[in-house]
């Protein structure tokens, strides 16, 4: 494989890719079996969802150490440890003999996935060039969407049995991912940049002087407190198998087939996410004709997704499928379901139109943090944003469970998760005014780098020697 030719360029972004499914894999494993978790450490499920919003909260606090030093220093090895360090603490998850081991090794796992994401995010702008930008980072953050998803269905399948099973097999693949990084591309900074074009060396790096810059960057500041707001959200949609489960036993299924249930229906649900590679197809066509086109898309989806998500839980499903039976069986089921029941495909449909939807945010918002911010600043900026993003998640994530059983007394389940889970979708109304800012923000900003890389390659370039006279 030839360094830097195309292939190698390629696979190095499938590369990138695949790894920023599997931190989401590791992220998506644990919901769907706090059932089973809990009862395995005798304590309440509500603790066991503590644990996670807590280590998204780790793995944000994480990246932005991870992305400072990734902007600093060289990226490839920052990547490899993060990858071996999350894998660790996958594995000692599986192992793990109680409640206070399994929180440790979670944590463990959360610090090595925050340079997963924000050095991955550093590197894979550098290799996509302005203009593919947003369909480039749709790939990414599908990518993530499909790994929470993988997540969850591989908990519900591979876990209804021994919910340890799961974490083994994924730390066995985080291993293989180390050893898939020895042969991607060392990828130059600014590589990707027009105006850097005929920079062989790009020698700028960060420093905390460069702080105070980043941040009064507009664009920056709402790119980076919308995701407070839209994590709260999307956080409080990890008890979506919950809601389906417990939908499953209020019809009097078994524990076991509610737990398949409830993760089969939370999977099909977010399928809409891969309409994501819409999103940044739209989002670059506008952005060559309006510099503020990315925001645009990214703010008209959030919110007309709103009321979409409304109806999505208070939709009535009517379950049909075998209890006791093996998955496979209780697969087909649900998925005959769909067309067999009225109920089922309405809500299908609701779900698929609302993701995608709201999955116009991601590519946007990762394609807008490198455009406004020189390749130096764009790993950190990500981080700070992947920062007040975990914040958010974990709140939503943890007040979610709060919330839910604050209603349980005058809304027995499931319609206390139902009515928990509506409300917490009101959270993306701020998120997207706050796109609408970023639109009118980011045309000056992008401007502002463009100008600044053009006095940087001006400057890089070697003297013409005078004439001698």
């Amino acid at each position: 494989m030839s360094g830097g030719g195309r292939a190698h360029r390629t696979y190095s972004v499938v590369v990138f890719v695949v790894l920023a499914s599997l931190d989401n894999v590791a992220i998506g494993l644990v919901p769907p079996l706090y059932g089973s978790i809990s009862e395995s450490f005798g304590v309440a499920e509500s603790a066991v969802g503590l644990v996670t919003a807590i280590t998204f909260l780790f793995s944000a606090v994480a990246a932005v150490a991870w992305a400072y030093t990734g902007d600093r220093h060289h990226r490839k090895p920052l990547l490899m440890i993060g990858t071996l360090v999350w894998a660790a603490g996958t594995g000692g998850t599986a192992l793990s003999g109680g409640y206070v081991t399994f929180f440790a090794a979670q944590i463990v796992a959360a610090v090595g996935l925050g340079a997963v994401a924000s050095v991955g995010f550093s590197v894979v702008s550098d290799l996509i060039a302005p203009r593919r930008r947003g369909l480039v980072m749709s790939f990414w953050g599908l990518s993530q969407g499909i790994g929470t998803l993988a997540g969850t269905l591989v908990g519900g399948l591979l876990g209804r049995g021994d919910w340890r099973v799961p974490f083994l097999v994924l730390t066995v693949v985080g291993v293989a991912a180390t050893v898939a990084y020895l042969f991607t591309y060392d990828v130059r900074r600014g590589q990707s940049d027009a105006e850097l074009a005929g920079v062989v060396d790009y020698d700028y790096r960060i420093s905390r002087d460069d702080l105070p810059t980043i941040l009064d960057r507009r664009t920056n500041l709402w790119l980076v407190l919308q995701g407070l707001t839209a994590q709260v959200a999307f956080g409080s949609l990890v008890w979506l198998p919950v809601l389906f489960r417990e939908r499953a036993e209020a019809q009097g299924y078994s524990d076991d087939t509610a737990i398949v249930v409830g993760s089969i229906f939370a999977t099909l649900f977010q399928l809409g996410a891969g309409f994501s590679i819409l999103g940044g197809l739209i989002g670059d066509r506008l952005q060559r004709r309006d510099p503020g086109g990315r925001a645009m898309v990214a703010a008209v989806g959030i919110l007309a997704a709103v009321p979409l998500y409304l109806v999505l839980f208070f939709v009535p499903i009517r379950i049909d499928v075998p209890d006791g039976a093996g998955a496979g069986a209780v697969v087909r089921a649900v998925l005959s379901s769909v067309f067999t029941e009225p109920t089922v495909g309405l809500s299908l449909l609701t779900a698929l139109v609302a993701l995608a939807l709201t999955s116009a945010n991601s590519p946007n918002w990762f394609a807008l943090i490198a455009d406004v911010n020189p390749p130096e600043h764009r790993g950190t900026v990500y981080s700070l944003g992947n920062l007040t993003n975990g914040v958010g998640r974990a709140v939503g994530n943890g007040l979610a469970g709060v919330a839910f059983r604050a209603l349980q007394g005058p809304l027995p389940p499931p319609l206390n998760y139902a009515v928990g889970l509506a409300a917490f979708q009101l959270f993306f109304v701020p998120t997207g005014l706050m796109y609408l800012r970023a639109s009118r923000t980011s045309p000056a900003d992008i401007a502002t780098v463009h100008e600044l890389l053009e006095a940087r390659a001006e400057r890089s370039k070697p003297a013409t020697p005078q004439p001698t006279p």
